[in-house]
């Protein structure tokens, strides 16, 4: 059983004030069900709009970082090929240098330089071949991310047009409502304020106040005592089944037609 409300402080007032306080609350639950469904039209479009949103960040970020590798591949390739370039001039300048050398000591030294040029040379053309075989690759995954990424924006866009065109088709009356509702809670005793947004928060559907239907509550019947009282319309009645707070329909009817907007 939902217990929140405290019997004894809420049916102090007479029956007047009492059948008033009945009528503010049908109308802040008439509202707020209303600014529920307005909600609800929008459905899960808002979280949709937010995942594409982080969707499309994502695929810019992967776009980029291939991009970036790309350049820096072709920057490597070039500064490679400079240095093969040079390896290559090194080894010919110190062969012609070999043929002048006055002793083996010199011969020796060019010797060793030669052979660190052409391990120069032999580590730039492994490196090229690994750049050339990457650079093929990238080109389609590149293409690929651009592709990946015009899709994620085309769809985002499509979504925040919906959700603008709900938000557009609703937004007006939500401020109508909220505008009102701001109204109907001033009116409300704090106490009651507390207890109904307690019931609000901790129920599925957020129907704090509901109307007794053929002498049952959201489809379940309510003792024959039980929907006396209601009928009364001179205290709180709570629903011993949900901890709802039960009110004759005529309270709702009153607010529908007082508050459609």
């Amino acid at each position: 059983m939902y217990r929140i409300l405290n019997r004894k402080l809420f049916n102090q007032a007479d029956p007047h004030s009492m059948k008033e306080v009945l009528q503010k609350l049908a109308n802040l639950q008439y509202i707020d069900s209303r600014i529920d469904e307005l909600k609800q039209l929008r459905g899960d479009l808002p979280e949709e709009v937010l995942d594409l949103e982080t969707d499309i960040a994502r695929k810019e970020a992967k776009l980029n970082n291939l991009e970036e590798e790309e350049k820096n591949l072709s920057v490597e390739l070039n500064k490679l090929n400079l240095d093969l370039e040079s390896a290559k001039e090194k080894i010919e300048k110190y062969e012609d240098q070999q043929l002048n050398v006055r002793n083996n000591r010199e011969y020796d030294a060019l010797t060793k330089e030669i052979e660190a040029q052409k391990q120069v040379i032999e580590n730039a053309e492994s490196r090229i071949i690994e750049i050339e075989k990457r650079k093929e690759a990238i080109a389609p995954e590149i293409e690929e991310a651009k592709e990946e990424l015009n899709e994620a924006k085309e769809a985002f866009d499509e979504k925040s047009s919906s959700l603008d065109d709900v938000v557009k088709s609703t937004q007006d009356e939500e401020d109508k409502l909220m505008k009102k509702r701001k109204e109907v809670e001033e009116e409300i005793d704090d106490r009651y304020m507390r207890s109904y947004k307690r019931l609000r928060e901790g129920l599925n559907n957020g129907m704090a106040v509901v109307a007794m239907d053929r002498g049952a509550a959201l489809g379940m019947a309510l003792p024959p005592q039980t929907q006396v009282e209601v009928r009364r319309k001179n205290k709180i009645i709570i629903d011993e089944n949900s901890g709802r707070i039960v009110v004759d329909q005529s309270f709702f009817d009153n607010a529908k037609e007082e508050l459609s907007i």
